[in-house]
C-alpha cells in the first residue's frame, strides 16, 4: 500500500473550500502527514476587450475571496497552533498549470479539492480545473462533494 506522507488541498478561497480543508487535515493527522494548502489567484475578470461593466462584479469577487480567506486563515493558524505541519503557498496563475506544478515539485501523494459543479458563475470564475485535473494528475484525488445549499423563499 503506498505511504501518504503529503497531502495537497486546493483551496479556492471560497467558504465551500473549508470543507475540502478539513479533509485534508483529518487526513494529515490520521497519516501524520504534511500538509500544503495551496491558493491559486485567478483573476478571470482580466480578459481583455469586454465591454461591459464588470467594474462591481470584479469588486463583490475580490471582497468574497478576502472574507473566505481570513476564515480559512483562523482554521489554519489553529491547527498550526495544535502542531499540524501546514504550508500554505500561493500561487497567481492558471489554476491547472499551477496545482500540476506544486503536485510534481513537492511529491505530492494526494491531492484533496472541491467537487464543484462546473458550470455558469463557478465555471466563469474558476474554469474547468476539476475535468483537467482528473486527466492529468500523477497522483491520487479525493474530490470532496459540496452539498446544495438551500434556497429559502
Amino acid at each position: 500500500m503506498a505511504e501518504i506522507d503529503r497531502i495537497l488541498v486546493v483551496s479556492r478561497s471560497t467558504r465551500y473550500c473549508q470543507k475540502a480543508v478539513h479533509y485534508g487535515i483529518s487526513l494529515a493527522r490520521k497519516y501524520d502527514a504534511e500538509l500544503f494548502v495551496l491558493h491559486v489567484e485567478h483573476n478571470p475578470f482580466g480578459v481583455k476587450g469586454w465591454n461591459l461593466p464588470m467594474v462591481s462584479l470584479e469588486e463583490d469577487y475580490k471582497r468574497l475571496l478576502q472574507e473566505a480567506k481570513k476564515d480559512l486563515d483562523r482554521i489554519i493558524a489553529r491547527e498550526k497552533t495544535a502542531g499540524l505541519p501546514i504550508r500554505e503557498l500561493v500561487l497567481v496563475g492558471e489554476p491547472t498549470k499551477e496545482i500540476i506544478k506544486v503536485v510534481e515539485q513537492e511529491n505530492i501523494d494526494l491531492l484533496v479539492l472541491l467537487a464543484h459543479e462546473e458550470w455558469h458563475l463557478e465555471h466563469f470564475l474558476f474554469g474547468r480545473t476539476n475535468r483537467e485535473l482528473v486527466r492529468k494528475m500523477p497522483c491520487p484525488i479525493l474530490l470532496v462533494k459540496k452539498e446544495p445549499e438551500a434556497v429559502a423563499f
